[in-house]
């Protein structure tokens, strides 16, 4: 399903709660595949599995929004040449987004590019963007349409299971801010968020 016309339709009927559930379950999966992609990363570079994450649980944000970007805005219609320039830039701009944010927010890096070539603040680079044209490609190409047919095949329990992982992320938002700046002001010696 293209979640674009999806979208689209979302202010035509109370389909919204619908759309809700599917961009829950999509971005559920990708942020755990997400998960899974750094850890192993990291397990192969630097020998750990765990490397730290801004949440708590097995999941990376940015890897959810960034395919739910994507499938959003790619249809089967969409030229070949825009399909590249978004895998580009989509992910591209998610990760110099949520970089910049946990930066000015909470003064801390969790990824730093500014050893690699052709990087802006450390946020993004080159080389690591040409991975996420490769790995958005094989998303929106094979991974997506048979992430589809799980979705329709596990929907009618989803419709009972969505609403709790849709608290479950707002409360890992809340946590993750709340620990992230306690532990800031705590550095800072004032022991309180004020």
């Amino acid at each position: 399903m293209y979640l674009g016309s999806v979208f689209n339709s979302v202010l035509v009927d109370d389909g919204w709660l619908l759309v809700l559930g599917e961009i829950t379950f999509y971005f559920l999966v990708y942020s755990f595949f997400g998960w899974m992609l750094e850890n192993s990363y990291n397990y192969f570079v630097n020998g750990k599995f765990l490397k730290d994450n801004f949440w708590k649980g097995p999941f990376k944000p940015m890897y959810g929004f960034a395919p739910v970007l994507l499938v959003s805005m790619i249809g089967e219609g969409t030229p070949v040449y825009l399909i590249l320039l978004l895998c580009f830039f989509v992910p591209t701009l998610v990760e110099y987004i949520s970089g910049l944010m946990l930066d000015t927010l909470f003064q801390r890096k969790w990824w730093d590019y500014k050893e690699l070539p052709m990087q802006l603040q450390g946020h993004i680079c080159l080389p690591f963007s040409l991975c996420w044209v490769v790995l958005s490609l094989f998303c929106v190409t094979y991974l997506h349409p048979g992430l589809e047919r799980v979705f329709l095949s596990v929907t009618p329990w989803w419709s009972y299971v969505w609403p709790i992982m849709l608290l479950y992320f707002i409360a890992e938002v809340m946590f993750a801010v709340m620990r992230h700046t306690q532990g800031r002001y705590a550095e800072k010696g004032t022991g309180s968020l004020h």
